[in-house]
């Protein structure tokens, strides 16, 4: 008898269970090994690309971009605001991803997500400098980043439902952890080219040519990223909602006519990682490398330095990614991230004094190591469990667009002008003042878990 066959001669009344159980079984076809690639190759990308710019703004943009500024200061500044820009971009690219990832599938709109974002940065490392092109090398920056935010917009929501809508019911957060460890893997994978570019080439070759690699080099990993995601099957979860004709027409109303609450839970409980992870890995690499004069804190260690201590302490960023989603399974999402955020407020009154150098001294590798790797353990804990819990918030016909919105307005409240918002901060009041701006996102933070209701055993496919 053949499929088709057996399906006719089903008693209508098993029809809407068989259904179901065909599509878990259909999704099967996805392997473990496939939905970890699929999942975590696009976040991977998604952070190294914004590591890649990241760095490239607080070092060498200023000089290749804002060449004719002659305060350092106001060119690092200038630079780093259009850090900004791809930021302010990621709503848009949620609400145009998050329609089509609820209304024709996860597994498509991943595809062309990822070619959007993967061209853009490309493009980036193509650019000519100021000194060619003059204030329209600018507009083209500003231009290729706002694109790479578009399809940026749209990658980790659907990443995150890839992962937890394949994964077992009791298992959920730590396949979410699969997309959230693609961010210490980009920023190794990004900081790794640089400190090697850096090691083999002066200052001047890499303002002609070095910063442009690890951009050209992101093609490499979007080729790999694509071929994963074409050959991977669509979530049972969205398979069902499809059966089921649950599947809404414009789903960004929807989420905001039903869900708004979730949706501004979701941003201030993502935005206080956003803010601690560009404060260690952007600001900080500003602030450990240049002088005061420079606008930074004169702590006397030169790039390639800074970036293989970021390198190690990431390390400590994967570890208690995993370890938090682990815990997040047994004891519940909302414990895990009400113990981070009161943890983060404490570390937030306390760091500054690991980054003055009239308390630490100038070079004090123990003191920017303690630094490090407690603010990316903290961040490991606080990021982990909202691969699994962001979703959780929404239900399934919604879920691409309500968790991405929130994830990518979060992006603008707790990223977006962080290094620039940090700088002129620490450049006025010290990195005192760094230290309480991060402390009340992680206020915000604890008052956005507190209002949640634990999500661990919700029906994740209705």
């Amino acid at each position: 008898m053949t499929a088709v066959e057996s399906e006719e001669a089903e008693p209508a009344t098993l029809a809407p269970a068989l259904d179901v159980h065909r599509t878990v079984a259909q999704a099967k076809r996805s392997s473990v090994g496939t939905i970890i690639a699929a999942s975590m190759v696009g976040t991977t990308i998604e952070f190294y690309d914004f590591y890649a710019y990241g760095t490239a703004a607080a070092n060498y943009f200023p000089r290749v971009f804002f060449s004719d500024t002659t305060n350092p200061t106001v060119a690092l500044l200038l630079s780093l605001v259009t850090f900004a820009v791809a930021f302010l971009a990621r709503p848009v690219g949620s609400l145009i991803f998050g329609h089509f990832g609820d209304s024709i599938g996860r597994k498509a709109t991943l595809v062309v997500s990822l070619m959007t974002m993967g061209i853009a940065t490309f493009l980036i490392g193509c650019l000519p400098g100021y000194s060619t092109w003059g204030v329209f090398a600018v507009i083209a920056l500003c231009l290729c980043r706002f694109v790479q935010g578009i399809g940026l917009g749209g990658e980790w929501s659907g990443a995150a439902l890839v992962a937890t809508e394949n994964a077992p019911a009791d298992k959920r957060a730590l396949y979410g952890s699969f997309p959230e460890l693609g961010a210490p893997i980009g920023f190794f994978l990004c900081n790794g080219t640089y400190v090697l570019l850096e090691t083999f080439n002066d200052d001047a070759a890499m303002l002609a040519w070095g910063w442009r690699v690890p951009f050209l080099l992101s093609s490499l990993l979007v080729v790999v990223g694509l071929l994963v995601r074409v050959h991977m099957e669509e979530t049972p979860a969205f398979q069902q909602a499809q059966r089921s004709q649950r599947v809404v027409k414009a789903p960004a109303v929807e989420v905001f006519r039903t869900s708004w609450k979730q949706v501004l839970q979701a941003t201030f409980l993502v935005a206080v990682t956003y803010t601690l992870f560009y404060t260690l890995a952007t600001w900080s690499l500003a602030w450990g490398t240049k002088s005061v004069e420079q606008g930074g804190g004169g702590l006397g260690f030169s790039t390639q330095e800074y970036m293989t201590m970021l390198m190690v302490s990431v390390c400590v960023f994967a570890l208690f990614i995993v370890l938090s989603c682990v815990y997040a399974d047994r004891l519940g999402r909302r414990r895990v991230i009400t113990v981070s955020s009161v943890l983060l407020v404490v570390f937030s009154l306390t760091f500054p004094l690991l980054l003055n150098s009239s308390v630490v001294g100038v070079h004090n590798t123990f003191a920017t190591m303690t630094f490090l790797c407690v603010g990316f353990a903290l961040m490991g804990i606080a990021f982990g469990p909202i691969g699994a819990l962001l979703p959780e918030l929404f239900s399934v016909n919604v879920r691409y667009t309500g968790s991405g919105i929130g994830y990518n307005l979060a992006a603008i409240v707790g990223a977006a002008f962080v290094p620039s918002v940090a700088t002129w901060l620490s450049s006025h009041w010290g990195v005192g003042s760094v230290g309480l701006y991060m402390g009340v996102m992680a206020l915000c933070c604890l008052v956005a878990i507190l209002t949640c209701h634990e999500t661990k055993n919700v029906n994740y496919m209705e």
